[in-house]
């Protein structure tokens, strides 16, 4: 398998591992519905945002690649997540993003999660990739059919019902 590189950019966006610093911000999106509406549904308090935010980076270390942190170039601000997971259960490769509210409209998401899919493609030799979005996440849904995305039917992962957006490589 091969590993994910443990940074990367675009021209606006910077990808870096999580990291302790990081908590603060990770906490109070954890803590805004706004945010965590269509991942889980529900806010976190501290220690739930705590063990989110260590599964991430654990995932990094069982599979080779996981979720970014996401910054501002020019800013230096972080300003979301996005990057891949497939643990057991869950159903295939995905490539998912987040972006805190007060960053949206930016289209960091749609540069984010475009760089990243060709990155699954090329870099990673994925041949399938997925996207679970919640039906009534309009962004997301938008974000998807932006890269080629197509709805390939539906799951219900951790009782929550996600329509499962797709794409080969070509």
């Amino acid at each position: 398998m091969k590993q994910a590189a443990r940074e990367l950019e675009t021209e606006r966006l910077r990808f870096r591992q999580l990291r302790e610093s990081d908590f603060p911000t990770y906490e109070k999106w954890c803590a805004n519905i706004d945010v965590m509406r269509y991942i889980g549904g529900k806010t976190l308090e501290p220690v739930l945002a705590w063990r989110h935010m260590s599964n991430l980076l654990g995932h990094w270390s069982l599979r080779g690649y996981g979720y970014y942190a996401v910054e501002e170039k020019s800013s230096g601000l972080l300003v979301g997540r996005v990057g891949f997971t497939n643990q057991p259960g869950w159903p295939g490769f995905e490539l998912g993003w987040t972006i805190a509210p007060e960053h949206q409209r930016n289209g960091y998401a749609t540069e984010a999660a475009r760089m990243l899919l060709r990155y699954a493609f090329d870099e990673l030799d994925r041949e399938h990739v997925i996207s679970c979005i919640h039906a009534d996440n309009t962004p997301s849904r938008k974000v998807a059919e932006k890269l080629g995305e197509r709805i390939e039917g539906e799951a219900v992962v951790l009782d929550i019902p996600y329509l499962i957006y797709g794409i080969n490589r070509t």
